[in-house]
């Protein structure tokens, strides 16, 4: 029996508890903040495309190489494996899918600090605040 419970208050807290009072012998139990939404995911591509149009730095990145850098910034980790016809490593990792909301707010927040500072024209600046 698998359980997932969103606690959004003391009667999802207090059926957790009980769920775990009931849980037989070498069940396991995991508690992680929420992963980030849909709006966050949304403004971040937009966001991202908005930075890899302006080439700030003569940068002529995608928006994922974008994101890639930006999680970097933040230290989430990368792994590489050995490309199958010996043309070197490539990227594994870097998945926003991932992140928390508060992870994604951090990322969105370092995005939109290095866009103000190398003049990035926002193409929603509405979304930008409250989003993060």
């Amino acid at each position: 029996m698998s359980q997932t419970i969103i606690i959004r208050g003391d009667r999802q807290r207090d059926l957790a508890k009980a769920l775990i009072e009931r849980a037989p012998a070498d069940a396991v139990v995991t508690i992680k903040e929420a992963t980030r939404n849909l709006d966050q995911n949304a403004l971040m591509w937009c966001l991202l495309s908005d930075i890899a149009r302006a080439k700030p730095e003569g940068r002529h990145w995608t928006a994922e190489t974008w994101k890639c850098a930006f999680m970097h910034s933040l230290g989430h980790q990368v792994k590489f494996a050995e490309g199958l016809d010996g043309s070197g490593p490539f990227p594994l990792g870097f998945h926003s899918s991932r992140l928390s909301k508060s992870q994604m707010a951090d990322l969105i927040t370092t995005i939109t600090e290095y866009g103000d500072r190398h003049s990035v024209r926002w193409s929603n600046p509405k979304a930008m605040k409250g989003t993060a």
